[in-house]
């Protein structure tokens, strides 16, 4: 069973140390104290606890799909040429890039500062674990 000190729990969760130990404290998100007497998190309660704390942003369009990964977002950054376009969305933590024809992009009216929702369709997605 893999364990978390607080710090790299805090840092998986985008927070501050003291945020994971006012939590822990709170009695929010279980803790243990390791052999050299650090509090430790459980990975499989630290996951639930990500996963119970996940704010989705509402969708704005309104329009009902079949893809379950949508990231909306701000454009952030587009460099078109004549053919193609490469448009940067910043997507709370997560930074999505997508490749679309510049007259997409024209069609779309996006510019930076454009409110916009990715949504990944993907037949292959590759998990990593560190080590």
């Amino acid at each position: 069973m893999p364990y978390f000190r607080v710090a790299e729990a805090a840092r998986l969760l985008g927070v501050s140390d003291d945020t994971v130990r006012r939590w822990v404290d709170h009695g929010h998100l279980a803790a243990e104290v390791d052999g050299a007497g650090r509090k430790v998190v459980d990975g499989a309660a630290l996951a639930r606890f990500a996963r119970d704390q996940a704010t989705e942003v509402p969708d704005p369009s309104g329009v009902g799909r079949s893809a379950r990964n949508r990231f909306v977002g701000l454009v952030t950054a587009i460099v078109a040429d004549q053919v193609m376009a490469q448009v940067e969305l910043q997507c709370g933590p997560h930074r999505v890039v997508s490749l679309m024809s510049t007259e997409a992009v024209r069609e779309l009216g996006l510019v930076p500062g454009t409110l916009a929702v990715a949504l990944v369709k993907a037949t292959q997605v590759i998990v990593e674990t560190p080590g």
